[in-house]
């Protein structure tokens, strides 16, 4: 299964492919990089810009599902609203491909690279390198946290027929926390995320 990661942003939005195999416990870098657009440029045409990139990377890539992050209120409303902005033309880019669409909170991602919800962003960078097995890594940090994305799908245990309904968070979605070939930082998810779900409570992006 091949997952395209969205880290939705209008100054930086970052966009990361990688590929699993068997299970999909194993992943592999396909390709990851950052759309920029300039902030003297009209919030529509940059809207457009991130758009067209989007389109070329489902075309050059053939995803089989994209993985967006599920945007949060912040303080700063005229920064969530060009994320907001963002991240819906990128699920409107898999609907128009035909794909399947999953949604997950930045602290479903943390938790499924560190093993901590609350995972600063230089944690999160040095585990996708060694997921990944990475020389060094992928920065800036909007690259990351994609392929963090698309790892947190592949990791959720749902495959491309359930990635509609991880957007959900429902009971079917839950990863598992035991058995055999499970790495030490998905048990540690697994577990983060079944506590988190119980006391009914997400982080809110940080």
């Amino acid at each position: 299964m091949r997952i395209l990661g969205v880290d939705p942003g209008l100054t930086r939005c970052g966009l990361g492919v990688v590929e699993t195999t068997g299970t999909g416990r194993r992943v592999r870098l396909v390709d990851v990089g950052v759309v920029r657009t300039p902030a003297e440029l009209s919030p529509h045409l940059r809207l457009l810009a991130v758009a067209e990139e989007i389109d070329q990377w489902i075309d050059r890539h053939r995803p089989d599902v994209v993985a967006v992050e599920r945007v949060f209120a912040q303080a700063n409303v005229r920064s969530i609203t060009g994320t907001s902005q963002v991240a819906g033309v990128a699920m409107l880019a898999a609907a128009r491909a035909h794909l399947p669409l999953a949604l997950h909170t930045p602290s479903e991602v943390k938790a499924a690279v560190t093993g901590n919800g609350r995972a600063e962003k230089p944690q999160v960078q040095e585990m996708v390198r060694r997921i990944l097995g990475l020389e060094e890594k992928p920065r800036p940090a909007d690259a990351a946290d994609s392929l963090a994305l698309a790892i947190c799908h592949a990791w959720r245990g749902g495959g491309v027929g359930s990635a509609v309904r991880a957007q959900y968070g429902g009971a079917d979605t839950l990863p598992r926390a035991a058995g055999p070939g499970l790495t030490p930082a998905q048990r540690m998810w697994a577990e983060a995320e079944r506590s988190a779900r119980r006391a009914g409570a997400v982080a809110p992006k940080g």
